[in-house]
């Protein structure tokens, strides 16, 4: 008999798998929240994540996007299972430096083969104002764990 994963559990799996993520940690990105298809992800302004002009690179935003969403689609798939991105088309709906953007991933659709998932980002000002910053939908492929 099967049970479901409680909240703490799958924010456990997640927060551990989050921890090897090598980008996520030189990003300095944080795991805010994780539900059942839902994963938060921060990531605050720093000279790691900006472009020439100064404000954050469309290359932080489509990997804090891409991760929140993956992860989103772990929480979804047996444990004995890993996810991979097979593809991603994101908008960048306006630009913004400061604060820190947070990316909200969500599953769409859960088959056996394929995942579809999409995030939002969105721009958190220091004077608490939140913008529309970028939205993305992707292709998840569950695969098997290859390490423990």
């Amino acid at each position: 008999m099967s049970t479901t994963p409680t909240s703490a559990e799958l924010f456990e799996r997640v927060h551990k798998s989050f921890l090897r993520q090598g980008m996520m940690q030189h990003l300095g990105a944080r795991l805010l929240h994780v539900e059942s298809g839902l994963v938060e992800i921060a990531l605050p302004y720093s000279d790691r994540v900006t472009q020439q002009q100064g404000g954050f690179h469309g290359g932080a935003m489509g990997t804090l996007a891409d991760i929140a969403a993956g992860y989103a689609a772990l929480t979804v798939v047996d444990p004995s299972m890993e996810v991979t991105t097979v593809e991603y088309k994101i908008n960048f709906l306006a630009a913004f430096r400061d604060g820190e953007l947070r990316a909200t991933g969500h599953v769409v659709r859960q088959g056996r083969r394929i995942i579809v998932t999409t995030a939002e980002v969105r721009h958190h000002a220091p004077d608490g104002r939140v913008s529309d910053c970028a939205i993305m939908q992707q292709t998840i492929a569950p695969v098997a764990k290859t390490y423990e």
